[in-house]
């Protein structure tokens, strides 16, 4: 393996070269940025006695006796000691040649965490390894690395020490902008964070990190799992850096690091950005009749940030590059008539508009309001979904073609084989989030090259909006219309259901409409939760005096569609439900909401699911019923909802809480998730924005340099 080749024959073997290709780990380039998670420190010995509980140390022992024990379970119990103490090492998997490695006599140095046992100080499964009398120590920390099974630790070390020999780790930064900026170089930076100056000290977690800082000065946990990321083989609790001229030296490479990724996001969105406007487009000319008199027949006037967010997106419509623009906005803040002025732009300019949504509840919701709209002024909304009946959707497929369907409204449905707009001018995807990037250029390749609106109702903090929309023109509704009423959130236990029954009996019987929601349709094993289905049963039973309806993502389309319509026209007073009424339901009779299991529930679904009640003139209320004993991620997230309204700022402790792998949904499939830099960082942000745009005018080979250390050619994800 060599400077930029990938890793094969004469270099490492076929099946470590698979091993390493599950972390994309192809050349040398890439070996050298596949950064430590964290740092052991083997530099030291601690004895038993000294050892800190909870903390990774390592010890020098003499083992004194070993024995497999088989109750509570079948375990190897080694007992050693050093001139402080005793202590116990259990095993609770062994083999033949771990018992012989504890025979007594035997000289071990053990690294774990050491936890205080039935039988004094024990150590469960630590790292050990033979040792002769008087043998050196590390002379610096043990970098941990992200791996996958079938990759050790050693094997990782090896090779990225032997690919910082041979990689080019020349710097990508012009020497003006980086001594600007306070960079220290990148060989440096890589070089000191994959081998830490000795001298370091570690502390355990109670001690926690320095302000602004992270474990040891490195990363967030970026790459585990649950974010999204590469299988990672954990061995102990993070530690932290001293103070001192090393953890100083150590913050300043990890700011060169997260500098550089942050700056190749912002290099590939702009260039993104760039070259869509290369692209030819439909000019949409506004300010025709049919805008007019719609906003004539309306019976609201639209606010302020409304008439804003309409200024903007008019302005690129009438462009002659394609509009890629996000339109946000709060639930209920009316994104969609300004969605619906767009559309019908495209109509008077002899062109299609077709909009996508996620499910088939909001999709038909869409069709019905822009139908209410539009077919006054002579302009019908087609509609097409996966449960038409074939010989309907083969018609509408066909006004589709023939271009008679000036206007169309479905799901997944508009981007099958056999849908073609022969001239789509505007394509707008709603709740943009929940499609994957292959989904979001399917329908615009419907197109020749159409103008694109995204719309979302789960605001984009400013970091985000800075780093993974960076390709994008944002337009925000920041105002909800007069006369929507606040929803009061109240947060009761579930051994007081009685009472919230009752307070649903008592709003119905008032004539006000209730949802009921539930976070699953059938019992788990592992999650004890309450089901919709058992649910309906239950309140059924209890509220014999109201008409009860259920809902859930199993049901046929035409059945969710009937139990819907129920609902809106006041038929059912109570709506049992899962999430699939969690964006779009417009329903201004309803005014209560409970939620059942609300600790299992996401920030943005819970905020989604309060807004749909408060849509009329009620009062309205959201009832969040939880069980106990609440685990501290439920409790913070309950915490945040209650106190919050605005869901920008729930948005922004949703980021804090989950990161941004999560938080940004399918998106990640098309846009590189950053590893190492923090989100949090505004001003490191705003840097490399500024540099990317510095970089592109001024040094375009500097900015393609960069570009290839980081992306290596995976660009291509980002033109969504």
């Amino acid at each position: 393996m060599s400077g930029g080749e990938a890793p094969g024959p004469g270099s490492v073997s076929k099946p470590l070269a698979a091993r390493l290709a599950k972390l994309e780990l192809f050349s040398d380039a890439d070996l050298v940025l596949h950064l430590p998670l964290r740092y052991e420190d083997e530099t030291r010995i601690t004895p038993i006695a000294e050892a800190p509980p909870g903390v990774p140390v390592q010890l020098e022992v003499e083992a004194v006796s070993t024995e497999v024990a088989y109750r509570p379970r079948r375990q190897l119990l080694c007992r050693v000691r050093d001139d402080s103490g005793m202590l116990l090492v259990r095993l609770l998997n062994f083999y033949p040649s771990q018992q012989k490695q504890f025979a007594p006599g035997s000289r071990l140095r053990l690294f774990g965490e050491v936890r205080d046992g039935y039988f004094g100080p024990e150590m469960v499964h630590p790292r050990a390894r033979a040792v002769a009398a008087g043998e050196t120590l590390a002379q610096a920390l043990t970098p941990v690395y992200p791996t996958t099974a079938g990759l050790t630790q050693a094997t990782l070390r090896r090779l990225i020490l032997q690919a910082l020999e041979r990689a080019d780790l020349s710097d990508t930064l012009p020497e003006e902008l980086r001594r600007r900026l306070a960079l220290v170089p990148f060989a440096e930076a890589v070089r000191r964070l994959h081998q830490p100056p000795p001298g370091l000290q570690c502390y355990g977690p109670g001690a926690g990190p320095r302000p602004g800082g992270s474990p040891l000065g490195g990363p967030q946990d970026r790459a585990s799992p649950e974010r999204g990321g590469r299988d990672i083989g954990r061995t102990s609790v993070t530690p932290f850096l001293g103070k001192g001229d090393g953890g100083k030296a150590m913050d300043l490479a990890w700011r060169r690091i997260r500098f550089d990724e942050l700056l190749a996001q912002q290099l590939s969105l702009r260039r993104a950005h760039a070259a869509r406007r290369a692209r030819g487009a439909p000019v949409l000319s506004a300010g025709g009749e049919l805008v007019g008199r719609l906003l004539a027949s309306l019976p609201f006037r639209l606010t302020g940030a409304q008439q804003r967010c309409w200024e903007e997106i008019r302005r690129d419509l009438g462009e002659p590059h394609p509009m890629q623009r996000l339109l946000q906005g709060d639930v209920g803040s009316g994104k969609t008539v300004v969605a619906a002025l767009a559309l019908l732009t495209a109509v008077e300019n002899g062109w299609q508009g077709a909009l996508m949504a996620p499910t088939e509840i909001l999709a038909e919701q869409h069709w019905q309001k822009l139908s209410h709209w539009l077919s006054p002024l002579g302009v019908e909304v087609a509609w097409l979904s996966g449960s038409l009946k074939k010989s309907q959707k083969l018609a509408m497929q066909a006004a589709v073609r023939e271009g008679s369907a000036r206007v169309v409204v479905g799901t997944h449905a508009l981007i099958e084989a056999g849908v073609d707009f022969p001239r789509l001018g505007l394509a707008v995807v709603d709740e943009q989030h929940r499609f994957g990037v292959h989904q979001r250029l399917a329908l615009r390749h419907k197109g020749v090259s159409p103008h694109q609106l995204m719309m979302t109702a789960t605001p984009i903090p400013r970091t985000l909006a800075m780093s993974y929309y960076a390709d994008l023109d944002v337009s925000v509704v920041d105002e909800l219309p007069p006369g929507r009423t606040p929803v009061l959130t109240k947060l009761v236990a579930d051994s007081r259901r009685d009472e919230v029954v009752a307070r649903v009996r008592a709003a119905c019987a008032a004539g006000h409409q209730a949802y009921w929601v539930c976070p699953l349709i059938e019992e788990s094993e592992t999650l004890q939760l309450k089901t919709a289905l058992e649910t309906h049963e239950r309140l059924v039973a209890e509220l014999p005096e109201l008409s009860i309806g259920l809902i859930h993502g199993r049901l046929r389309a035409a059945e969710k569609s009937a139990v819907m319509a129920a609902f809106v026209a006041g038929e059912i007073q109570l709506l049992v439900s899962t999430t699939v009424i969690e964006v779009g339901v417009d329903v201004p009779r309803a005014s209560l909401m409970v939620i059942e299991h609300a600790e299992r529930f996401g920030l943005a679904q819970l905020h989604q699911l309060r807004g749909r009640v408060g849509r009329g003139a009620a009062e309205s209320a959201c009832i969040l019923l939880y069980a106990q004993p609440l685990s501290q991620a439920g409790r913070e997230r309950l915490k945040i909802i209650f106190e919050n309204a605005d869901g920008f700022e729930i948005a922004r402790a949703d980021l804090s809480l989950r990161g941004p792998g999560e938080f940004i949904g399918a998106r990640q499939s098309g846009v590189p998730l950053l590893r190492y830099a923090d989100l949090g960082d505004e001003v490191l942000i705003a840097q490399a924005r500024a540099a990317a745009e510095e970089l592109l005018r001024a040094q375009p080979s500097a900015a393609a340099a960069h570009l290839a250390r980081w992306l290596a050619g995976r660009e291509e994800l980002l033109k969504a």
